[in-house]
């Protein structure tokens, strides 16, 4: 009797990985609804404005915008990879003959699925932000920036990379707490530490925010992405070369 041993690839083990968590961490996608709601909401009640008048009229403007959308997605997604690493998870993958490349390679697809999904969903929440303000308000004048489909192809690719980039960060974050719980303290202590600081030094700015204008004052859309995708993979790498081979294996 002949006996043939079938030799299974990388990228089928991945394949085969990502259909799984597709199809099993689907609450995730119903809590970004929920959280895409909720930024709605939120955004109805404008982000700014100003008025004026004379002696026989007045006026008073307000500023609406998705902001409040994108933050609350940029935290479910930041959240979202946390998720992702933590042991009840990571354990879902000893269902198949799998190794931790490939462990690491279905999580960063489908986070990157997860950012793509994020990224098309804001712009229909945009829009519906958009009708809800105009059905809601009694106002005569209501002022729309135009944009161009190239302009429209940007912002969705730009909104995706965004999300991609705190998925990256969000990843590295839940490697470091797999690796040693201390950092669920240490670091959200440098983060409000250094944000308590400069609020005493009466400063505008602080290491979050400063690191954050490297992106976001980028008009280059070319040079941004450069950043972003450079910065996601030193963050993955960081997180799957370093930090996971230190880690206890399932026994």
């Amino acid at each position: 009797m002949m006996m043939y041993l079938t030799k299974v690839s990388l990228w089928d083990v991945v394949k085969k990985q990502l259909r799984f968590k597709l199809k099993s961490y689907r609450g995730m996608f119903t809590s970004l609804m929920m959280l895409q709601i909720i930024g709605i909401l939120f955004s109805l009640g404008g982000e700014g404005g100003g008025g004026g008048g004379s002696d026989t009229f007045s006026y008073d403007a307000n500023y609406y915008s998705g902001n409040f959308i994108l933050a609350f997605m940029m935290i479910w997604d930041f959240i979202s990879a946390i998720v992702v690493t933590t042991q009840a998870y990571r354990y879902d993958d000893y269902s198949f003959v799998a190794n931790r490349l490939s462990s690491h390679l279905s999580n960063i697809l489908f986070l990157g699925w997860a950012s793509v999904i994020g990224g098309v969903t804001f712009v229909l929440a945009s829009q519906s932000l958009k009708l809800a303000f105009i059905f809601q308000k009694d106002r005569e004048f209501i002022e729309s920036q135009p944009m161009t489909v190239l302009q429209m192809a940007e912002g969705l690719a730009a909104t995706i990379l965004y999300l991609f980039l705190f998925t990256a960060l969000g990843y590295l974050v839940g490697m470091l707490v797999q690796k040693n719980k201390a950092f669920m303290v240490i670091i959200p202590a440098l983060l409000f530490g250094s944000m308590f600081i400069n609020v005493f030094l009466a400063s505008e700015s602080t290491l979050v925010i400063d690191i954050g204008q490297i992106f976001v004052k980028e008009t280059s859309f070319l040079l941004f992405l450069v950043k972003v995708l450079l910065t996601s993979a030193l963050a993955y790498g960081i997180a799957a070369c370093w930090i996971s081979n230190s880690l206890e294996v399932r026994k």
